[in-house]
């Protein structure tokens, strides 16, 4: 008799998980939005997430001759490959039965944070004008970071803070075929927050120096604080709720 009320109950909870993992989802992506206007604008006009686009401008550059271009482009790859190599070894693979945030995400995002951290360093230092090899090495710092957030979020499931190119793709052809979307509210909510975080990135980098480093650091900083806890709602189906004596599995 009590199993009804207990199913009912752990599906309100990973209900409730689920929404909260997706607000959390949306929040890292104005930081993605901020680092992308602040890299394009600032940084050697390559982006810092989009890097299928940054492969196109490798071609753009070849073709135009220009090396200044190949040279931005191409550290922007190798840090975001570096980025998703280290947080991809942290936060490792989704997993049967994983917490709805596994505790790896936030060890990942927070290794990011200290990554933006050095870049909002170097940002101040040069008074927001970096050039030569300090412009590239905040460019590289910007591209490991969003990197390694990519790397990070993959663990949650089927989505994306940085890459929306799919997640467009997904909303136009289900609306294409006359369904609703899944998991529209977050969809929506990432393609809001990326255009707020890029307006909000453009406007600090013009602004002030130090508005920066708030509209960049700010958004990861709130994520690593609020979802630094362990989940207690699996995937898979039942409570992970430990005992008070019991130990808790890092997932």
């Amino acid at each position: 008799m009590t199993q009804v009320p207990h199913a009912a109950a752990l599906a309100r909870g990973r209900a409730r998980q689920a929404a909260r993992r997706d607000i959390g989802v949306v929040t890292l992506t104005l930081t993605t939005g901020a680092v992308d206007a602040v890299t394009f604008l600032h940084l050697g006009k390559v982006f810092s997430s989009v890097i299928t686009g940054n492969m196109a401008l490798l071609g753009v550059a070849a073709g135009s001759h220009n090396p200044a271009l190949a040279v931005s482009g191409g550290v922007a790859l190798a840090g975001y490959a570096v980025g998703a190599l280290v947080a991809g070894a942290i936060a490792r693979t989704p997993e049967r039965d994983q917490p709805v945030w596994p505790a790896r995400v936030t060890v990942a995002l927070a290794v990011e944070l200290g990554v933006l951290a050095a870049l909002s360093a170097g940002w101040l230092v040069t008074a927001g004008r970096p050039a030569g090899a300090i412009q590239l090495t905040l460019l590289s710092l910007a591209a490991a970071a969003m990197g390694m957030q990519s790397a990070a979020v993959r663990r949650l499931g089927q989505m994306s803070s940085t890459y929306l190119t799919s997640t467009l793709t997904g909303v136009v052809v289900a609306l294409a075929m006359r369904q609703r979307p899944r998991e529209l509210q977050r969809s929506l909510g990432v393609f809001v927050a990326i255009v707020a975080g890029a307006v909000a990135g453009a406007i600090a980098g013009d602004a002030a120096i130090g508005w920066v480093p708030v509209a960049i650091l700010i958004p990861l900083a709130v994520v690593v604080a609020s979802w630094g806890g362990p989940s207690l709602v699996r995937i898979g189906g039942r409570s992970a709720q430990p005992a008070a004596d019991a130990p808790v599995k890092d997932r």
